[in-house]
């Protein structure tokens, strides 16, 4: 049986409103500063989100997803294998369930160390995948305590040994912006994330150009600012239970 003949007609309308009004508002932001709507992916977090309700999003336009944990995740890509969808590893990944990420998902966008980079390659060695796997390299780029990620100068250190992993793809960087009342106030995070893949580019040209940037709250300003890669839930899909 297909999505669309699964897929409940009320929300898959309300999915349509909902993921119209943010791709105008990602066109509004690339219109301000010449960019076109098309550099900027959306990636739907559909993290506590029904299955039922994922499949409606699909029907209602939308093909990647962003999961936070691996078993979540995985169940819903397995669930929704007939589906045209891509899935994205967006939370941080624990060295006991790399393997479960390596087998389900498509890219893994929140690699944040060397010793979970090398075993993510070693896994996808093993699995004897076709391509190399898309990751993307987490930089805490505000040194906060509370995040994952590389230092601008830790990265800088490791990056060639990154690199030469022979079975995974660094397509760029991600980051998770310290929490702010005003969208604006997140913009100096987003510009030096872009300053930092400048400069890091500029002397591997290996380094991939994917900036994954910009959340619900602030996504425009992270467009503004350079982001290739949006990761947006609440807008989509609305409030999770408990918040």
């Amino acid at each position: 049986m297909s999505a669309a003949a699964d897929a409940d007609e009320a929300d898959v309308a309300r999915f349509r409103r909902a993921r119209e009004a943010v791709l105008t508002a990602i066109g509004a932001a690339c219109a301000r500063v010449g960019r076109q709507p098309d550099e900027v992916e959306l990636v739907a977090v559909s993290k506590t989100v029904s299955i039922e309700r994922v499949r409606a999003a699909i029907v209602g336009g939308q093909r990647t997803f962003g999961e936070n944990r691996v078993q979540e995740g995985a169940a819903k890509a397995d669930g929704l294998r007939a589906a045209p969808s891509v899935w994205r590893l967006i939370g941080p990944l624990q060295a006991n369930k790399a393997r479960a990420a390596v087998d389900a998902f498509d890219s893994i966008d929140a690699i944040d160390s060397l010793p979970i980079a090398r075993r993510v390659d070693r896994l996808a060695g093993d699995r004897g995948r076709p391509e190399a796997l898309p990751i993307l390299l987490q930089v805490n780029i505000d040194a906060d305590p509370a995040k994952h990620g590389w230092s601008p100068d830790a990265l800088t250190n490791d990056l060639a040994e990154l690199l030469a992993l022979p079975h995974v793809r660094i397509d760029g960087l991600m980051t998770i912006g310290r929490p702010v009342d005003h969208a604006e106030e997140a913009r100096g995070t987003f510009r030096s994330l872009r300053a930092l893949s400048e400069r890091l580019r500029g002397e591997h040209r290996e380094l991939g150009a994917v900036l994954s940037m910009g959340m619900t709250d602030d996504f425009e300003v992270a467009v503004e600012e350079g982001s290739t890669r949006v990761r947006v839930g609440r807008a989509l899909f609305g409030d999770r239970p408990g918040r």
